[in-house]
């Protein structure tokens, strides 16, 4: 992430529980935190007389930047802080990435006498799910104390006699029909009353008997009632960042300033939130909230691969009934939208809000770059191209090779001016021998193109996304080599070429048969060349990879009279490929087992390849 200055971003933090996540300068999350005070914790790491261990060490010297997301509790950042690691695996994140996970308390719902039980596991088995939590201690002890106080059974089977909780006044025991199911679900409804919350009563009976302890002086009798309390505090403590609902669903907030907006989206993947992104608009200031939410779920979904079942907002808009019918086509299956009034959704949405608003007041200038140099710079090549609107996938195509050999195509994907990694694809070219780019080009590109054609291709594939333009590196020639093949395979794509002037420096842009200049100090320019530098990198490191795992067993097997023993002398005679590409005929024919002719012949090889790339 560029433009991110860390100790600038340092005295923004917030003095409020949440989860900080590391960047390295490649974006990727390196580590996920949790911090009762972020404005404390994620200081401490940059701080000269920090003492941490060597991995630690190490980890900071790799932070590019970083994020973080606010929570309402402790307990709320711990849990995010597990959700968030299960998911990203950090490279330095230990301690939650061995499948442990937090306890719940289970209700089991559909059983005649129902009981409560303590579970790991959050399951689709129609019981209720209470948590998670932090304590499992708190949790078996908040079960007894219940199951204590509303009578329930805690047997794993009913028995047929009376057992010794019935004798000891605890069970009512339903095995021998001293209660009836009505009776015995009223009480536990009072328990899920409890475990939702309403333990007001309880909490008076308790803090009574433990004042009545203290007075009589019975100090351990009142120190349960105190660890009693302590346990209902920790098993009734909400929190929103993981429900026993277990649907996917993004949970969309605003926060608006003038004619600036930030909004915050969090998205909850099998009950869990995974994750957050946080989008920034202009020209909101005469705009309706309704009306800018309404816009911004437009342009989101059109360019998402992914629809989750439900979308949370905060207010209905007038073409909401409209937009849920294109979503749920999208989809194929119904899509709902909730403006939630109360509970965990309308606390999740409060969360989103505030993280929203506190991104637009201490981050506002830097979205502004952000978006000036992503969705700002498409826009600039929108208008340059007399596509206003158009633009929100980008395709750039790029081939690599030396003389002809190991030829390799690459494909990198631009959305809204932003990377979209995971939709890169490499191309090892099979038909074109020797080094014709326009053929290998069009091998690369029918085979991407007639992929998307194939039925059947799941929202995850990149292939089933046709981009909204291509842009080719090179000029005419590439151009219209890519224009040939979407012909053939009757595809509707406009192709743009990045033309380069004899400095290898982008100078402008071919598009419908004729060179457009660009402004090179505007952000469209900076784009274009970030694309172009992209494709040209990505195109170069699969080809390095390709030759670093053929050239021993190939290049010098290609050479006249080299066969696989004088390969292996010469490879043990030399450190590297290199170093044998350097070697004079002298010193390779006083190799053991070459000689003159063979030393000439591998000399005279090496001078003929020069890199195209």
């Amino acid at each position: 992430m560029k433009m991110f200055n860390i100790q600038e971003e340092l005295k923004k933090l917030p003095a409020k529980p949440g989860v900080y996540l590391m960047h390295d300068a490649t974006d990727e999350i390196i580590y996920v935190g949790k911090a009762v005070s972020l404005k404390n914790r994620v200081r401490q790491y940059f701080q000269e007389s920090r003492k941490v261990t060597p991995k630690i060490e190490k980890m900071i010297s790799r932070i590019a930047w970083f994020e973080y997301i606010v929570t309402d509790s402790e307990l709320e950042a711990l849990v995010l802080e597990c959700n968030l690691i299960k998911e990203h695996e950090p490279r330095y994140n230990t301690m939650l990435k061995d499948g442990k996970t937090y306890p719940y308390i289970k209700a089991t719902i559909q059983e005649p006498f129902p009981r409560l039980l303590f579970s790991r596991e959050l399951k689709k088995d129609g019981n209720r799910y209470f948590g998670p939590f932090t304590s499992a201690a708190a949790i078996r002890e908040s079960i007894e104390l219940v199951n204590r106080i509303y009578h329930l059974r805690n047997c794993n089977r009913m028995k047929k006699r009376p057992c010794l909780y019935h004798d000891m006044g605890q069970c009512p025991a339903p095995c021998q029909g001293y209660i009836t199911e009505e009776e015995y679900r009223e009480n536990f409804e009072k328990a899920l009353k409890f475990l939702q919350g309403d333990t007001a009563d309880i909490r008076r009976e308790i803090q009574e008997k433990m004042k009545e302890a203290a007075e009589r002086m019975a100090f351990e009798e009142a120190a349960v009632y105190r660890d009693q309390l302590e346990s209902i505090r920790r098993v009734t403590e909400r929190q929103k960042i993981t429900s026993d609902e277990r649907d996917d669903r993004d949970v969309v907030a605003m926060a608006r300033s003038g004619d600036e907006a930030v909004v915050q989206v969090f998205f909850v993947r099998d009950g869990k939130v995974l994750g957050r992104e946080h989008y920034y608009l202009t020209g909101v200031e005469y705009e309706k909230d309704e009306d800018v939410i309404s816009s911004f779920i437009k342009q989101m979904y059109a360019g998402t691969p992914y629809m989750p079942k439900e979308i949370v907002v905060e207010k209905e808009f007038s073409d909401s009934k409209t937009i849920l019918n294109w979503l749920s086509e999208k989809r194929g299956h119904k899509v709902y939208m909730t403006i939630p009034q109360r509970g965990q959704k309308e606390r999740l949405l409060e969360l989103a809000k505030k993280n929203a608003y506190m991104v637009l007041m201490q981050d506002s200038e830097k979205l502004r770059q952000e978006r000036a140099r992503t969705r700002g710079a498409m826009e600039e090549i929108e208008g340059l191209l007399g596509m206003e609107g158009q633009l929100h996938r980008v395709e750039s195509y790029d081939i690599s090779h030396i003389n002809g050999f190991e030829t390799v195509g690459s494909m990198v994907v631009f959305e809204e001016g932003k990377q979209k990694k995971n939709d890169y694809r490499k191309f090892r070219i099979r038909s074109v021998s020797g080094p014709d780019d326009y053929a290998s080009m069009e091998e690369m590109l029918t085979r991407r193109f007639e992929h998307s054609k194939r039925e059947g291709l799941s929202e995850g594939d990149s292939f089933a996304h046709l981009p909204d333009i291509i842009f080719m590196d090179g000029g005419k020639g590439q151009v219209h080599v890519c224009e040939d093949v979407l012909k053939k395979l009757e595809v509707d794509i406009p192709v743009c070429g990045m033309v380069k002037d004899d400095r290898h420096r982008t100078r402008g842009l071919y598009f419908r048969d004729e060179e457009i200049p660009i402004d090179t100090h505007g952000q469209g320019f900076h784009l274009i060349t970030r694309i172009q530098d992209e494709t040209h990198r990505f195109a170069i490191e699969y080809h390095k990879l390709i030759r670093s795992k053929s050239q021993t067993k190939s290049v010098l097997d290609d050479i006249p009279g080299i066969g696989p023993k004088r390969r292996q002398v010469l490879m043990r005679a030399f450190e590297s490929l290199e170093d044998i590409k350097n070697a004079t005929v002298d010193s390779l024919s006083e190799v053991p087992g070459m000689d003159r002719r063979a030393a000439e012949a591998v000399a005279e090889y090496f001078s003929q390849i020069t890199p195209t790339r």
